[in-house]
């Protein structure tokens, strides 16, 4: 019997990873690698929590840069809180899009990308519309979790993840 793939994390940078409403100083530890010296022009890097990676590869699942960022998520991000390079959602071009009216542009690609597995989608941008319309095309258990952009991640955040995973996609 061949065991199941893993859950996949859909995760977004700007709004979980880093926050807009907190200054660097509220942050236990801004995240720092002495192998990564460029901000890549961005200084909110600066408010990267560097505890998120081992919380996020502790949890049960294949994670997924879900991101404006796309790869530079690997580049910029990635080492300074402690992931391994992940693979990146592809956009494609959403000028032709008919979704719904309301839909996030990300939520199409996001459940093609699943492609029947079960999912999670971590993003400070989730409405009730992508929620609805998940439901009704992704075949698979999904959460669609929508983090506070004020705060990011947070412990809430990491216990709903993991009780999910828990719960409705067991390994």
């Amino acid at each position: 019997m061949v065991p199941p793939e893993r859950p996949i994390l859909f995760l977004d940078v700007d709004g979980p990873l880093i926050p807009f409403g907190s200054s660097p100083s509220h942050l236990s530890a801004p995240a720092y690698d002495s192998q990564v010296t460029s901000d890549h022009g961005n200084p909110l890097l600066g408010r990267l929590d560097r505890g998120l990676g081992t919380r996020l590869m502790a949890l049960d699942c294949q994670l997924v840069w879900a991101s404006t960022w796309m790869e530079e998520a690997n580049e910029a991000v990635a080492p300074r809180i402690g992931l391994p390079k992940l693979p990146v959602v592809d956009w494609p071009d959403v000028s032709a899009d008919d979704s719904p009216r309301g839909l996030h542009w990300k939520t199409r690609p996001l459940v093609e990308w699943a492609n029947r597995r079960p999912f999670l989608w971590v993003d400070d941008e989730i409405s009730t519309m992508d929620r609805l319309w998940v439901a009704a095309q992704h075949p698979g258990p999904s959460l669609l979790h929508r983090v506070d952009p004020t705060k990011g991640l947070v412990d809430a955040d990491f216990s709903t993840l993991a009780g999910w995973l828990r719960t409705a996609a067991p390994s």
